[in-house]
């Protein structure tokens, strides 16, 4: 019988951890949570940690400090790490350390869409920053995730033009699986109960009898909340008690501001005549154990979008939401969810910027559709795959039995070293971003 060793791991992420929580900080925490059960797990926040847990260690380390993360990468056994870790630390990036990439957010693709108000230089910079962030995670790495079998597709892609699919990493598994898995967001086991009042008869302007169509999540460049509000406005002129709830516009994390979409939003609506009477805003973001008793509040959800790559390749966190509280849903056509929703009979699927189609489909779930007990049904079968025990196996069982990429010697001889055009996009990120917070702060005295 073999024993199971108990490793050292430290994950590390740049979202802050707290009673509010964005994906990221979710999926690093659910990580923490579940590989504590066998190992020692040391969650590190580089924005801020104001939580603990008795079963894991939570803490904060600033950013650029070396000193201090030096202790905890000696500690380590394997790092697991998200985004942007790898060039906010050089003593992780220099880590000889068994090393898990999480590549479930696309992050240059994302930029694609959110940096494009920026103009056309500003976008470029953002765009080629995340590339070569990236580009470096992918040499580096021991062991990808990613979140869908499309993903990996495109994953399998970038790795082949990193030079890390190769006679090494082939002859060890040909279905190159323990070098990149999919590992996709997860639910908890802990069916949501209320446990208080959230939208009806607490927002004003919303009533016990009105039906309420949920946004949940924030609110992004790359989403398409306009067409959604035209949409709800036509809807209203004859189902009158339909009411639209965005449930968060403010990130948890200080560093992201609220993109142009969020007033472009506001504004639509009150140019529609339907702001505050059946569209709404939540200005602030929901604590993690709340979000429940928003969802259970409401009739269906909703997730819109354009139709271009960021689309394609996306995985919609708060779909697992309304899997969760086994909400029907409204969806656009063009990503992950949208095939599940189709396939799956979780709701409506409409094609992107089809008012017209889209509030048929609103009117048809809140109010018409006589297989939502069907709808139910089957979400609560499908959520089944998705709880996070389930959907993090491949993970636990690379670090029960951690090894190194089988290519990790050529990559130790190459070095680690981050290439000199990554920092220096780096530090001009960071000298760009310190200069936009500086001047808008100044904006707004």
């Amino acid at each position: 019988m073999t024993t199971q060793v108990s490793r050292r791991v430290l994950i590390v992420t740049g979202d802050p951890l707290g009673a509010r929580l964005s994906g990221p900080g979710i999926r690093a925490w659910q990580i923490a949570q579940s590989l504590s059960v066998s190992h020692d797990v040391r969650l590190i926040s580089f924005t801020r940690a104001e939580t603990s847990s008795t079963d894991f260690m939570v803490t904060f380390v600033r950013p650029k400090d070396n000193r201090a993360m030096a202790a905890h990468e000696k500690w380590a056994d394997v790092i697991i790490i998200q985004g942007h870790v790898l060039g906010v630390f050089r003593r992780l990036r220099r880590s000889r350390k068994k090393m898990v990439v999480d590549i479930y957010d696309p992050m240059h693709l994302e930029q694609l869409e959110q940096g494009r108000h920026l103009g056309p230089s500003a976008w470029r910079d953002r765009i080629a920053s995340a590339d070569r962030s990236l580009d470096f995670q992918l040499r580096r790495g021991d062991f990808f995730m990613c979140a869908s079998e499309r993903q990996r597709m495109f994953w399998l892609g970038q790795l082949m033009s990193a030079g890390r699919i190769n006679p090494d990493t082939y002859a060890a598994d040909v279905t190159l699986r323990n070098l990149i898995d999919v590992v996709p967001f997860g639910l908890s086991r802990e069916l949501p109960q209320v446990t208080g009042s959230a939208i009806r008869g607490v927002v004003p302007g919303i009533g016990p009898k009105d039906k309420v169509l949920l946004w949940s999540g924030g609110l992004y460049d790359w989403f398409d909340p306009l067409n959604l509000i035209r949409a709800v406005a036509e809807l209203a002129k004859r189902r009158p008690n339909v009411r639209l709830f965005f449930m968060g516009t403010q990130h948890p994390n200080p560093d992201v501001p609220p993109m142009p979409i969020v007033q472009k939003s506001r504004d639509l609506a009150a140019e529609l005549g339907v702001l505050d009477s059946h569209v709404f805003f939540n200005d602030q973001w929901v604590d993690f154990d709340k979000r429940q008793n928003y969802l259970l509040d409401a009739d269906a959800g909703v997730s819109t979008h354009f139709d271009h790559v960021e689309t394609q390749f996306s995985f919609r966190t708060r779909i697992l939401d309304y899997l969760w509280t086994k909400l029907p849903m409204v969806v656009t056509t063009g990503d992950y969810f949208a095939d599940l929703v189709a396939e799956q009979g979780l709701g409506r699927v409409v094609s992107a910027e089809d008012v017209a189609a889209l509030a048929a489909a609103l009117e048809d779930v809140l109010y018409t559709a006589k297989d939502r007990v069907t709808m139910r049904d089957h979400l609560t079968k499908v959520r089944e795959k998705f709880f996070w025990d389930v959907v993090l196996t491949p993970l636990i069982t690379y670090v029960n039995d951690v090894t190194y990429a089988a290519d990790h010697e050529d990559l130790s001889r190459s070095g680690f070293r981050l290439p000199l055009l990554v920092r220096v996009g780096y530090l001009a990120a960071s000298v760009r971003h310190r200069w936009v917070r500086g001047r808008d702060m100044l904006l707004r005295r």
